[in-house]
């Protein structure tokens, strides 16, 4: 993922994104400067250029000719996180509640969404996380797992050796590299495929007949790895 891509996060069009990496480089620019280094038209960068002002990218330098300036992108990018935490506080407030009408069999797919369905499940959790991945995939939901043990929950991980984690339950076991299955509180799983790209696909569901199955398939795992492990 380049720079211009990750600044269309903040809302950034990608002209927008290319003139503020700019100025960042630069330190500071007139439009016709910026125009010129940039290759962009005219008038497309004055248009991107008071895009950036509106959106707390830039600030503006009143001289002899006006000059464009970079806002730092650490402030930047704190600023729009602020900001949307602001708005996601409002939403939350005003949106309507959804009516309870109790978990089928969901599909979550695409890989940027799983990894997110299965953080806002830990983050979640009162009780007790039951986790079956690679370490590759552990990796990326430490803050998650060591948010959990902080709040006093339950961790149980079945992963590759040798990873281990102060405070969680940890067996070693040959894990399939893209599997995963997640258990929280034992109201909810996830299980399937993780792959980069699109294919990645994951059942979600809070039926109670599959988050026994699966609570009962772990505790199989884990006796056997306890198991051959003694032996």
């Amino acid at each position: 993922m380049d720079l211009v891509e990750l600044l269309g996060y903040y809302n950034l069009t990608r002209q927008e994104s290319a003139l503020y990496l700019l100025l960042c480089s630069e330190g500071k620019l007139t439009g016709y400067e910026a125009a010129k280094a940039s290759g962009i038209s005219r008038s497309n960068t004055y248009t991107a250029l008071a895009g950036l002002v509106e959106k707390g990218a830039a600030l503006v330098e009143e001289d002899t000719a006006t000059h464009y300036l970079p806002v730092p992108v650490g402030e930047f990018c704190s600023n729009r996180i602020r900001r949307m935490q602001e708005y996601r506080e409002l939403l939350v407030k005003a949106a309507p509640e959804r009516r309870e009408t109790g978990e089928g069999y969901v599909t979550v797919k695409g890989e940027s969404n799983i990894m997110d369905k299965m953080k806002n499940m830990m983050d979640t959790a009162k009780e007790r996380i039951y986790l079956a991945v690679s370490e590759q995939t552990l990796l990326v939901l430490l803050p998650q797992l060591c948010s959990a043990l902080r709040r006093g929950l339950k961790v149980v991980v079945i992963t590759d050796p040798p990873f281990e984690l102060e405070g969680a339950l940890v067996y070693h076991a040959k894990t399939e590299r893209h599997q995963i299955r997640l258990i929280v509180d034992s109201r909810s799983v996830l299980t399937g495929d993780i792959a980069a790209g699109s294919e990645s696909t994951c059942l979600y569901s809070q039926k109670r007949n599959l988050i026994e199955l699966f609570k009962e398939a772990l505790k199989n795992e884990i006796t056997l790895i306890t198991v051959t492990k003694g032996s």
